[in-house]
């Protein structure tokens, strides 16, 4: 709407943002382009995005039991296509459309590496299971 005024006053023709931008795409092409992105990070209200904050481990060690713990981490490593080895992972994750067998080939980013590291320290001071 702002767009559109803005344009109206400059004395542009009206018409939508999306037309005047990318006249060549349908809008249907650029909702599929922007929901076809690959990696959907898990986000949470009080610990952020999995894939762009930094968790923290005392809102950790407050926070979750070891089981959401457990899926958080995974989550991370699904996301970026791991084939899970352990029967506890395969059953939780799946390894559909899975690409790493080794955990060292999978890639991550600082804040995913980060998180996941974040993860195990939390879960080995709360004694959770491996």
């Amino acid at each position: 709407m702002i767009l559109q005024r803005c344009a109206a006053r400059q004395g542009e023709s009206k018409g939508s943002f999306v037309t005047k931008t990318f006249p060549s795409i349908s809008l249907f092409a650029l909702i599929f382009l922007a929901l076809s992105t690959g990696v959907h990070a898990d986000c949470y209200d009080v610990f952020g995005c999995s894939d762009r904050n930094f968790f923290r481990a005392s809102d950790l060690m407050d926070g979750p039991n070891c089981d959401f713990l457990y899926m958080m981490r995974g989550a991370i490593f699904k996301q970026r296509g791991y084939c899970f080895a352990t029967p506890r992972a395969i059953q939780t994750f799946g390894n559909a459309d899975c690409r790493f067998e080794n955990v060292n080939e999978v890639r991550l980013n600082k804040f995913e590496r980060a998180n996941v590291a974040t993860i195990q320290s939390v879960e080995k001071a709360r004694h959770c299971p491996r």
